[in-house]
């Protein structure tokens, strides 16, 4: 059975989130270990203040990108998308203060290790063309028995 490309799937499907709190607009590309996403910076995106959204909210954006991934590859599976857990962070590098109004951020992760019992770590990055935004390192958890109902 071929798979569609995962930058033709409506990241919405991929995810264990339903909107408003679907930050991300789309899959760019992904891989068995890497996935990059894309989100443009609105008036009315979530969190957006005075033409800005702080750097902070990149770490939900990463971890929003993980869960893509996750999911992307749990239908290639044919497995439904399960719900995951962001435990924390090392060293979330904020390079400026904040997202602006316009910008089109692109997302990649990349998966570092997953062990057997559903813990992962990913190295992730937000960029603006070439220029680097943030980086860090995010472990996730995703329990088997968990699924989005």
């Amino acid at each position: 059975m071929n798979q569609p490309d995962p930058h033709l799937v409506p990241i919405v499907e991929l995810l264990p989130h339903a909107p408003p709190m679907v930050l991300l607009d789309r899959v760019l590309a992904c891989d068995g270990e890497r996935l990059v996403a894309e989100v443009t910076i609105r008036p009315d995106s979530e969190f957006c203040v005075d033409g800005k959204v702080g750097v902070w909210v990149g770490i939900e954006y990463m971890a929003q990108a993980v869960a893509a991934w996750s999911g992307w590859q749990a239908r290639l599976r044919g497995e439904p998308v399960k719900i995951g857990f962001l435990l924390g962070t090392r060293r979330y590098d904020g390079h400026i203060a904040a997202f602006a109004v316009g910008d089109c951020l692109q997302i990649h992760v990349e998966r570092e290790f997953q062990a057997d019992n559903g813990l992962a770590r990913f190295r992730a990055e937000v960029r603006r063309d070439e220029q680097l935004y943030a980086a860090a390192s995010i472990s996730v958890y995703e329990p088997p028995a968990v699924s989005v109902v």
